[in-house]
């Protein structure tokens, strides 16, 4: 049997999520997320209610480099009002989920390796970094949240 790249690139990418990527994020205090993404079927991890992350296998699996980075997904799964601050590429944008219910999330292309080269390590930086920051924007409306 022989994989297309698209194939081949979705494993491989699952691999590293499910071998490095989401063991690390649960000894981060990670815990799987009871919340389903619209687009994306794989559970996600949170910290908090307030702020869940989901790995996208598919965007990009069709590139030649698809194997050296992946989209996580920042899924903020509240409908409510965000501040014009909040709103943006590099904070968050609308989500469709049913019945006219927006979510809100951020997108971000994580590159775990460089050529030869993994930075596995640093990648989970990144990214917990980038929870972190996110997280801390949306604190002060967690009072308004039901």
């Amino acid at each position: 049997m022989h994989l297309n790249i698209n194939e081949a690139n979705k494993i491989f990418r699952k691999s590293i999520i499910k071998g490095f990527f989401e063991p690390s994020l649960v000894n981060l205090d990670f815990k799987k997320s009871p919340v389903k993404h619209p687009a994306i079927g794989d559970d996600g991890l949170m910290q908090s209610d307030l702020l869940h992350v989901f790995f996208d296998l598919e965007t990009g699996s069709d590139y030649p480099d698809g194997d050296e980075w992946f989209i996580v997904e920042l899924l903020f799964p509240h409908d409510v009002k965000l501040p014009d601050s909040l709103i943006g590429t590099d904070y968050f944008t609308t989500l469709s989920v049913e019945e006219g219910k927006t979510y809100w999330h951020h997108r971000e292309l994580i590159r775990y390796k460089y050529g030869k080269t993994k930075k596995l390590v640093d990648a989970l930086e990144f990214l917990e970094s980038k929870y972190k920051e996110l997280h801390g924007l949306l604190e002060p409306l967690q009072k308004d949240l039901k």
